[in-house]
């Protein structure tokens, strides 16, 4: 009685933190429309900067003190900031666009953390009352978990009186669905949006608070345990705070239950993916319908390259690779061949997020899992092994898009992830094991020789140039543009006689093959691949590289991927550049916010703006999905000789 005791104490108060973490979850995106990536920083900030006022960071104010600064001054007029600076651009913007700009807040708190607080050093946060506490039978009861749990019980009940009884609760409820009725009815949609982001950052630093003692005060590890409340959020509907508590205090016991009684065998290895597990689940049982979706009235996507246009580039990127290669030394080949290995994983993003509109948050773990069967098959350096992991990631994304051809924006970002998260905990940990590797060789290629850096990163170039030759052909394609006026309206689509389902099935497969392709390769850079090249994390930044770099065109996914990949290259020459390339990179993604078409639309805008000038501007390739809904649709049955005209 005493163990059970003791799992449902401990148990209880990670629900406590989860239910905290869900309904800042809950209040941001229920009143502004926008899923926060960046909540677990706030939350790490927030326990840093209580850790620094009291005495153990040095300033020695009352904790008490430090508590109500914290969580009635500093985070709301950090929340303000956010919305102000961050948020206000991306009304109607894309979920990726808005999950990009989060995930850049992200690491831009983290860099700033590291620069604050160096992280070799070892930090301990102490419980609230010393660590005091008092025993039911043998079981010894912190104050602390006392307070964790009154708190989430007090907040839950305070924050449902808001929404449904005051007028300021019922604002922010109605800010979401319309801020221009809101307007006219007399309310103050900015003000109230700004109320909701600094609410939401006082729980997220109230949750990290209450976190850090629990687990430890590491920059990374309160970033990343906040990911385990998204499960909690998503069975209250991101709507529902009582669905959501309820849902967080099951998840906090059954992971703790399951630590406690099963101690080996499947159950015990899955148990910290649990949460994951009951993402993935509640995405596919819950309606649809019952989250918010945006349409897109931003930017307009940069003109399509045509077929002579690519081909010619594509010879320029490989004879340009071929002349350059010859004074690089080993290290910066590979770093090359990286460079071009990553722009795959960009590319299939380019053909699945950037054509066809569907956030992906996978895309590593498809790379994983190609990496893993070229490991495997035919000793791991043989063109039967390419075929294989190109087979395997396209047979892996079909069975993903299944259960997942109805969900749209959200829904599918977070089932996505949830996959990444899932396969990095119990696949590539299990398989890797912690700190372990698999060998994997170049592919010999018909007697071609690859074994040299050289002739190896001339293979990843060619490979790259043909693949994006091909994404471009497909988007020029009757299919592409099936794509895009799917991406535009797929309810105008179905109506018109267009095969939806088929569509995003075969997109979504091909995407997978591309990463497939992408881990075929990457292993033959250093000849071997670890874990931590596919965690889920990095399924996040590969979002990001493609938003930065420039989602919509070729040549932005390989200047994202190249940023990337020489990143480590400049290290050495600058000094204090390791503690903050998070901060840079952070701050060029929250950059994307103002620029949706990436460093790549930028180019494509100056080459407009001279084939203008040159006299040499052809018609417009297509009509930019999001201008208006229905119209990239009715467009493409007029191409294809069907009934419905655009414009009519």
């Amino acid at each position: 009685m005493e163990i059970f005791l003791s799992f449902t104490v401990v148990g209880l108060v990670a629900g406590c933190v989860y239910a905290l973490i869900a309904t800042g979850l809950v209040v941001t995106y229920n009143t502004t429309g926008i899923f926060n990536f960046a909540h677990g920083a706030i939350a790490m900030v927030g326990a840093y900067t209580y850790w620094q006022f009291t005495d153990a960071g040095g300033w020695g104010l009352n904790p008490v003190l430090s508590l109500v600064v914290i969580l009635f001054v500093l985070a709301p007029l950090f929340g303000v900031v956010i919305e102000r600076v961050l948020m206000r651009p991306l009304r109607g913007a894309p979920v990726d666009l808005t999950l990009v700009v989060t995930l850049g807040l992200l690491l831009f708190l983290v860099g700033v953390a590291q620069l604050r607080w160096d992280p070799s050093q070892t930090r301990n946060l102490v419980y609230f009352f010393n660590g005091s506490g008092f025993r039911i039978g043998y079981v010894l009861v912190y104050w602390h978990d006392v307070v964790a749990v009154a708190a989430t019980v007090a907040i839950a009940i305070g924050l449902r009186f808001l929404f449904n009884q005051t007028r300021t609760g019922i604002a922010m409820r109605a800010v979401v669905d319309n801020a221009d009725l809101l307007a006219m009815a007399g309310g103050q949609p900015v003000r109230v949006q700004q109320l909701s982001w600094a609410l939401s950052c006082s729980l997220a630093a109230l949750a990290g608070i209450l976190l850090a003692p629990i687990a430890r005060l590491d920059i990374i590890l309160l970033t990343l345990l906040v990911v385990d409340g998204y499960a909690a959020a998503i069975i209250g509907r991101l709507r529902s705070l009582p669905l959501a508590v309820g849902g967080a205090m099951a998840i906090g016991l059954g992971q703790y239950y399951l630590n406690g009684y099963v101690t080996s065998g499947f159950l015990h290895r899955v148990q910290f993916a649990i949460p994951m597990v009951v993402l993935f689940v509640m995405l596919i049982v819950l309606p649809q319908d019952r989250l918010k979706s945006a349409s897109f009235t931003g930017a307009v996507a940069p003109r399509v390259a045509g077929l002579t246009s690519s081909l010619v580039w594509g010879g320029i990127l490989i004879a340009g690779t071929a002349l350059l290669g010859m004074g690089l030394s080993d290290i910066n080949l590979r770093n090359m061949a990286s460079g071009f290995i990553l722009a795959l994983v960009l590319l299939s993003l380019m053909l699945l997020t950037g054509y066809g509109g569907m956030v992906s948050i996978c895309q590593m773990a498809f790379v994983g899992l190609g990496a893993m069967v070229m490991g495997h098959v035919a000793g791991g350096g043989s063109l039967l092994g390419v075929v294989a992991a190109i087979g395997a990631c396209a047979g892996a994304g079909f069975i993903l898009a299944l259960p997942t051809l109805k969900m749209r924006g959200l829904y599918l970002a977070l089932a996505t992830f949830a996959f990444a998260t899932v396969m990095d905990q119990v696949v590539f940990n299990q398989a890797f094991g912690t700190g372990g590797s698999l060998a994997i060789g170049r592919p010999h290629l018909l007697g071609i020789p690859t074994q040299s850096d050289y002739a190896f990163c001339m293979l990843c170039c060619v490979i790259f140039a043909i693949a994006a030759v091909a994404v471009l052909a497909v988007r020029r394609s009757s299919f592409g543009r099936r794509l895009v006026a799917v991406n535009d309206s797929p309810a105008a689509c179905a109506t018109l006689g267009v095969n939806v389902n088929w569509t995003k099935l075969v997109v979504f497969t091909s995407s997978a093959a591309l990463c497939g392709l992408a881990g075929a390769l990457v292993g033959g850079v250093t000849h071997q691949v670890q874990a931590l090249q596919f965690a889920a994390l990095l399924s996040l930044v590969a979002l990001l590289l493609a938003r930065v770099g420039g989602i919509n065109t070729a040549t932005g996914v390989l200047l994202g991927a190249f940023v990337f990949a020489f990143f480590g290259v400049f290290l050495p020459h600058l000094p204090h550049f390791l503690q903050s390339q998070f901060l840079l990179t952070g701050f060029a993604a929250v950059s994307v916010g103002r620029d949706p078409n990436g460093m790549g639309g930028r180019i494509a805008d100056l080459a407009a703006r001279l084939r203008k000038v040159t006299g040499r501007e052809p018609a417009p390739a297509y009509v930019p999905s999001g201008s208006t809904q229905g119209t990239a649709a009715a467009v493409f049955l007029e191409e294809e000789g069907g009934l419905v005209h655009a414009g009519r």
